[in-house]
C-alpha cells in the first residue's frame, strides 16, 4: 500500500535552488529519496585551535542543515573528523605527546567553539582513525579494477589517467595539469598527478596493519571511505570550503567513483575564503585569528551573525568593523524583541514566504535577514505585537539567532572593567530622584557618566528607565 502522506509532505516543499559547484550553476534540489537527503561535510584537521574559516564552515553548513529541516526533509548530516594528518604528527612530535592525545584535546576545543556559536552536532561525526577497516577495503577495491598501484617505495598511489572523469569538479584537465607539474617530483610514482591512498610509516610514526604493511591513509581516501560508509555510495550533498574543491574533492570524486562504479555526489556545495581587512588570511602576514582569540573581543551570537551576513559563497571580510556592525544590527533585532510576551501562536505567512523564498534561493541568508529586520521594523510600530514578535523569534531561529532573553542578551556582553548591573541600577535610581526634584542637571549628568561607561538608556511609559549596554 502507497503511503500517501509522503507525497502530500513532500508536495508542500517549496522549490529549493542550490549552487551546484559540479555544473556551475543553481539547480533545483531534486534529493536521490523524497523526503530524505543526505549530506556530507568535510569537517577539521585537529591540530590547533578552529580559526575564523573554519567557524565559517561550521556555521554555514548548521544554517544549511537547519533550513533543510525547517523545509521537511528528513537529514542525515555528516561531518568527519580528520584525526591522523602529517601535520597531527609533526605537532604531537613537537609537543611530546602522544597524537592520540593532542587530537583527542582540540576535538573537545572544537566542540566548545561550536557549542558557543550555536552549532548543532552532526548527526554523524566519523574519525578517521575509527574508519581504517573501510579505508583499506576502498584501497583494495581500487587496485583490483586498476584504479591504484604499489608504488615503488612501498606507498599505495591512485593512478589519475585511469579516471576518465577527472578535473570535472574544477574545470581543470589532465593536459593543463600535467603541464604545471615538476617532472622530477617522485620517482616512486608512475605519473605526477598520481596521489597517495596509503603512505608506509617511517620510524616513530603511528600506524595501522594492511594488505601492504604497515602505514597510515593518505587525507583523500579518508573522506571518500567515511562519506560512502555513512550515506552509501551515492548521496545527495557535499560540502566543504572552497579551498578543498582542487585537489581535495576531485580526488574523493576520483576515488570514490573509481571503487564503487557509481556516481558519487548529486551536490556539491562549496563556501567562499575568509579575508582579513580585504587580505588573505594566513599565519604569515600575521593576521591568523582562532575562534577563541575573536571570542575574547565579540560575543559568539555576534560572530554568527556576521557570518550569515554575507551568502555563503561569497568572500567574508573579517574587520573590527564588520563585527562591530554586526554586534549593532543584531542589538536592533533583540531591542524589537525586549519586553514582549513570545507565546505559540501561527506566525505571519507573508513574512514566512518571503523568508523562505530568500532561503531557497541557494540560502541567500543576507536577505533572509533583510526580511528579519523590515519585520523588526514592523514590530516596534505595532500595537499588537504578539503575531509579529513570534514570527521573528521563530524565523531567526532557523538561522540560530535571537534564542537567548532579550533582556539578558542587552544587558549581557559585560567585560571586565564594565560597570557591575547593581552599580548601573543604584545610578538610574539616583537619575530618577534627581529627576522627581527637577535636578535635571544632575539627571543628564549621571546619563552622560552611563553612556560614557557604554550603558544606553531609555525612558518608558510610566516613569521608568531600561537599559542596555553598546556593543
Amino acid at each position: 500500500m502507497i503511503d500517501c502522506s509522503v507525497f502530500s509532505r513532500i508536495q508542500s516543499i517549496p522549490m529549493l535552488k542550490i549552487y551546484n559547484t559540479l555544473t556551475r550553476s543553481k539547480q533545483e534540489f531534486i534529493p536521490r529519496q523524497p523526503g530524505k537527503v543526505g549530506m556530507y561535510v568535510c569537517g577539521m584537521t585537529v591540530y590547533d585551535y578552529c580559526h575564523i574559516g573554519h567557524a565559517r564552515v561550521m556555521v554555514v553548513f548548521d544554517t544549511v542543515a537547519r533550513y533543510l529541516r525547517h523545509a521537511g526533509y528528513q537529514l542525515t548530516y555528516v561531518r568527519n573528523v580528520t584525526d591522523i594528518d602529517d601535520k597531527i604528527i609533526q605537532r604531537a612530535n613537537e609537543n611530546g605527546e602522544d597524537f592520540a592525545a593532542l587530537t583527542e584535546r582540540f576535538i573537545e576545543a572544537m566542540h566548545e567553539d561550536e557549542r558557543a556559536l550555536a552549532v548543532l552536532p552532526p548527526d554523524i561525526e566519523p574519525k578517521a582513525t575509527q574508519s581504517i577497516a573501510d579505508i583499506i577495503n576502498m584501497i583494495a577495491a581500487l587496485i583490483g579494477r586498476e584504479y591504484a598501484y604499489v608504488g615503488a617505495n612501498g606507498d599505495v598511489f591512485y593512478a589519475v589517467n585511469r579516471f576518465q572523469g577527472y578535473g570535472k569538479l574544477s574545470g581543470k584537465n589532465i593536459e593543463d595539469l600535467n603541464a604545471g607539474e615538476r617532472v622530477d617530483v617522485d620517482n616512486a610514482k608512475r605519473d605526477p598527478l598520481d596521489f597517495v591512498l596509503w603512505k608506509m610509516a617511517k620510524p616513530g610514526e603511528p600506524y595501522w596493519e594492511s594488505p601492504w604493511g604497515h602505514g597510515r591513509p593518505g587525507w583523500h581516501i579518508e573522506c571518500s571511505a567515511m562519506s560512502t560508509c555513512c550515506l552509501g555510495n551515492h548521496f545527495d550533498i557535499h560540502g566543504g570550503g572552497m579551498d578543498l574543491q582542487f585537489p581535495h574533492h576531485e580526488n574523493e570524486i576520483a576515488q570514490s567513483e573509481g571503487a564503487t562504479g557509481e556516481p558519487f555526489v548529486n551536490y556539491w556545495m562549496h563556501n567562499g575564503f575568509v579575508r582579513v581587512n580585504e587580505e588573505k588570511m594566513s599565519k604569515s602576514l600575521g593576521n591568523f585569528f582562532t575562534v577563541r582569540d575573536v571570542l575574547k573581543q565579540y560575543r559568539p551570537e555576534v560572530i554568527r551573525f556576521f557570518i550569515l551576513s554575507s551568502h555563503y559563497r561569497s568572500p567574508l571580510n573579517y574587520s573590527d568593523e564588520q563585527l562591530d556592525d554586526a554586534g549593532v544590527a543584531l542589538t536592533r533585532l533583540y531591542t524589537a524583541l525586549r519586553g514582549v510576551d513570545i507565546v505559540d501562536v501561527e506566525i505571519d505567512a507573508d513574512y514566512k514566504q518571503r523568508f523562505e523564498q530568500a532561503m531557497d534561493d541557494d540560502f541567500n541568508t543576507p536577505v533572509a535577514l533583510a526580511v528579519l529586520f523590515d519585520l523588526a521594523r514592523e514590530l516596534n510600530k505595532a500595537d499588537d505585537k504578539t503575531v509579529l514578535a513570534a514570527t521573528l523569534k521563530q524565523l531567526a531561529g532557523l538561522l540560530g539567532l535571537l534564542q537567548d532573553d532579550p533582556d539578558g542578551f542587552l544587558k549581557g556582553g559585560a567585560g571586565s572593567e564594565s560597570l557591575a548591573e547593581a552599580a548601573i541600577e543604584q545610578l538610574i535610581a539616583a537619575r530618577k530622584a534627581a529627576k522627581a526634584n527637577k535636578d535635571w542637571a544632575q539627571a543628564d549628568a549621571i546619563r552622560d557618566q552611563l553612556k560614557g561607561q557604554g550603558i544606553v538608556l531609555e525612558d518608558v511609559a510610566g516613569g521608568n528607565t531600561i537599559w542596555r549596554r553598546e556593543n
